[in-house]
C-alpha cells in the first residue's frame, strides 16, 4: 500500500456553548492513500461537514479542535500558523464547499475570483492566470467565454463545476467536497460526478467527500466512512459495504434506500431521532435506535473494532467477530450493489456503466 497523504489520528472538535463544549467530531482516525475517493455519509448532525473542516483547518468559533492531528504530507495540519496553512492551501489541498451559489462572491466574475486566488498564492502574471484560468475552466469542460459571467448567470451545475475549476487552479494533491451535488437535480448531479472522477483519474489526487447520497457514494468511491453522533460507526471497502455492512446503522442507511429493480417493498428507515451532543446516552451512542441492541450496549462504550478488511464500532463484534455472521449475513434488503471495481486506484466503477441502479435513490437524504 502506498504511504497515506492523509492520516488523521483521534481528532476531536467541539462546539462551545454555555453549559460547556458539545463534541461534535470524537476521536476519529482515518488514513487516505493517494488518488483514493474517501466518502463520508450519516445523518444531518453526525459530524461529517465538521469533520471536513477540522481537516482543512477552516473551523471558526464557536468551534475548535480540542485533541488529535491532521497530518497531510508530513505535516501536522492542526499546529500549523496561519501563514503556513496560507502557504499549503490551494497548492496542495483545496476545498468545494457545499453551495456555490452561497461560496461564491456574487458581485465579482469567475476570472475575477480566480484572480485574487491566483494573487494571493502566487506570483504569476494576469495574462498567466487568464491562461490559466481558461485551462482550467476547459478542464471542467465549460467555455472559457464563461470568465467573464457573474454568478448568478450560470446554472447550478455550472457554478458547481467552476468551483471544482478554481481548486483545481493549482493542481493540488488532496481535494476535500462537502456535499457539491446536493443542489443538484438527478441529470447534473450524474455529469458533475462523472466529471469529478475524470479528473480524479487524470490528475491522480486524492478525495474526500461527504454527502447523504448513497447512490452516488456506491458508483464511485473506493471506501465509505459512516459516522453516528461524531464517532466513526464502519469504515471499509465500498464494494464490502455495500455487500455485507457490519454496523447495524450501517444497515439502516441501506435499507432506507430505493430500489428500481425487484418487488416493490416497504423503505424500513431508522426510528427515532440522532442524540443531543450535548447529552449522549452512557454506552453505545446508537443503542437507544439499535434493533439489534444488547444489554452491554446500554452501559459499555464499543471500541472501534477490525472484523475482515473493515472497522466496525458494535458490541456485536466484541467477542473476535463472533457476531459477525448473524448481523451482516442477511446484508441489506433492497440496498443497491455496488459497481464492480475497475482495480485502477481512485475508481470504484467505470462512469460509463449504466447508472440506473444507483441513481434510483439519487437526491434522497439517509
Amino acid at each position: 500500500m502506498p504511504e497515506p497523504i492523509l492520516q488523521v489520528r483521534d481528532l476531536s472538535v467541539a462546539y462551545q456553548t454555555d453549559a460547556g463544549p458539545v463534541p461534535a467530531v470524537d476521536r476519529v482516525d482515518l488514513d487516505l492513500a493517494p488518488t483514493e475517493f474517501l466518502a463520508i455519509v450519516g445523518e444531518s448532525g453526525c459530524g461529517k461537514s465538521t469533520l471536513l473542516f477540522a481537516i482543512a483547518q477552516l473551523l471558526s468559533p464557536p468551534a475548535g479542535v480540542t485533541g488529535g492531528s491532521v497530518v497531510f504530507k508530513g505535516r501536522d495540519m492542526v499546529r500549523l500558523t496561519d501563514a503556513e496553512l496560507r502557504a499549503v492551501r490551494w497548492s496542495e489541498f483545496s476545498v468545494v464547499m457545499q453551495s456555490a451559489m452561497n461560496a461564491l462572491n456574487p458581485v465579482k466574475s469567475v476570472a475575477a475570483q480566480m484572480l485574487d486566488v491566483c494573487h494571493a498564492h502566487t506570483s504569476m502574471s494576469k495574462a498567466e492566470i487568464r491562461k490559466r484560468s481558461e485551462e482550467v475552466m476547459r478542464l471542467v469542460s465549460i467555455d472559457p467565454v464563461h470568465l467573464d459571467s457573474y454568478p448568478h448567470q450560470l446554472s447550478g451545475g455550472m457554478r458547481q463545476r467552476a468551483m471544482i475549476a478554481m481548486a483545481m487552479l493549482f493542481t493540488p494533491d488532496l481535494v476535500i467536497m462537502d456535499e457539491p451535488t446536493s443542489a443538484l437535480d438527478v441529470v447534473a448531479q450524474r455529469s458533475l460526478m462523472m466529471q469529478i472522477k475524470e479528473l480524479q483519474r487524470e490528475l491522480g489526487f486524492a478525495v474526500l467527500f461527504v454527502t447523504h447520497d448513497m447512490s452516488l457514494v456506491s458508483h464511485f468511491s473506493d471506501r465509505v466512512m459512516v459516522m453516528y453522533a461524531g464517532q466513526v460507526a464502519e469504515l471499509g471497502g465500498t464494494r464490502e459495504l455495500f455487500e455485507r455492512p457490519l454496523h447495524p446503522y450501517s444497515r439502516g442507511l441501506l435499507e432506507a434506500f430505493p430500489s428500481i429493480r425487484g418487488n416493490k417493498e416497504h423503505l424500513v428507515g431508522i426510528p427515532g431521532s440522532p442524540p443531543d451532543l450535548a447529552r449522549l446516552p452512557e454506552g453505545c451512542r446508537f443503542a437507544p435506535r439499535c434493533p439489534s441492541v444488547m444489554t452491554p450496549c446500554s452501559t459499555l462504550v464499543p471500541e472501534l473494532l477490525a472484523v475482515d478488511d473493515s472497522l466496525v464500532r458494535c458490541h456485536l463484534y466484541g467477542n473476535g467477530g463472533e457476531g459477525a455472521g448473524d448481523a451482516a449475513g442477511s446484508g441489506s434488503r433492497g440496498s443497491p450493489t455496488a459497481p464492480p471495481g475497475t482495480g485502477e486506484p481512485g475508481s470504484n466503477g467505470s462512469p460509463d456503466e449504466p447508472l440506473d441502479r444507483e441513481l434510483s435513490g439519487t437526491g434522497r437524504s439517509s
